[in-house]
């Protein structure tokens, strides 16, 4: 789970709450459907991995979960993978992220489980996994997949106790009602993932890249208010190239905000956005991501 994710729903909290008062009926149906959605078993074939001890891959494998896969983050797995940080959110629930080092589900998934839950979602059950974003990265080819895979089994293991993820009524809603990616599993197409074109600064690729970006900034790109979330929450920005977005921005301005969080007025990025993980792109994959977005239509702001 992102911090952005985390601090929306900390916000919508008292919205949600006087909505669930007035419709009761609707909130049990959402509810109903969000957990027959997460019983679902999903019959997604295990793939054989080619584990490596490759100094190369293994290299890859750390890159990716620090930056495109965003493990790292102190809202993920944390710095050590060994569970992130626990947000409790009072009537929304508990959640944090596992610890996924030999002394937890690195030992009790194999690699080709391993490889499931990053590309699918799925639990060794064939279950959906709850918050995890595998929906922004399933398009990383099987050898990005199977380097992730690698590096974990070099982690050591860390043993700190886990906490149950505990997901009350209010987010079930914002998981139906608003598409807040909280099912996993069932953003997925499994029988029709595209994987992305190889690592280029190109447009091509970035977009591939910006998948992630739409979870805060709308399909669109040209952000505005998230549907569902309260408007306290930080509106996030335009990123197409409009006047009221990234119209004369140029690369640096783009590496500058990503790596730094320094917007080209000097301004401060908010801090929701994930920048401990984006700041660990390489150039390829930042000058890619800025080719995408320097090539799509400007969009006024909030059109999400």
């Amino acid at each position: 789970m992102t911090p952005a994710f985390a601090r929306a729903l900390a916000v919508s909290a008292a919205a949600l709450g006087t909505a669930i008062v007035a419709a009761g009926a609707a909130v049990y149906t959402c509810c109903s459907r969000f957990d027959a959605s997460l019983a679902v078993v999903y019959d997604v074939p295990l793939r054989n991995v080619a584990r490596s001890r490759d100094p190369a891959v293994l290299e890859r494998g750390e890159h990716l979960v620090e930056s495109i896969g965003g493990c790292a983050m102190a809202a993920c797995h944390g710095a050590d993978l060994g569970g992130g940080d626990v947000i409790r959110l009072g009537s929304l629930g508990v959640f944090a992220a596992p610890n996924i080092t030999p002394a937890a589900i690195a030992s009790a998934y194999t690699d080709a489980e391993l490889a499931r839950v990053l590309q699918h979602g799925l639990k060794r059950d064939g279950r959906s996994v709850r918050l995890m974003p595998s929906q922004d990265i399933d398009w990383l080819p099987d050898a990005d997949v199977d380097a992730i895979v690698s590096y974990l089994r070099t982690l050591p293991a860390v043993h700190r106790p886990g906490v149950a993820v505990e997901i009350l009524p209010a987010v079930k809603l914002l998981d139906r009602l608003y598409d807040v990616p909280v099912d996993t599993a069932r953003r997925i197409d499994h029988a029709g993932i595209e994987p992305g074109p190889t690592p280029e600064p190109t447009a091509a690729y970035g977009a591939f890249l910006a998948r992630a970006c739409r979870e805060c900034h709308g399909a669109r790109l040209s952000g505005g208010p998230i549907p569902g979330l309260h408007p306290s929450m930080t509106t996030p920005l335009n990123l197409t190239p409009d006047r009221t977005g990234l119209a004369g921005w140029t690369f640096e301005d783009f590496d500058r905000v990503m790596r730094r969080g320094v917007r080209k007025n000097g301004a401060s990025l908010s801090e929701y956005m994930p920048i401990d993980a984006w700041r660990h792109l390489d150039e390829t994959e930042m000058r890619a991501l800025w080719a995408y977005l320097a090539s799509i239509p400007p969009i006024p702001f909030g059109q999400r």
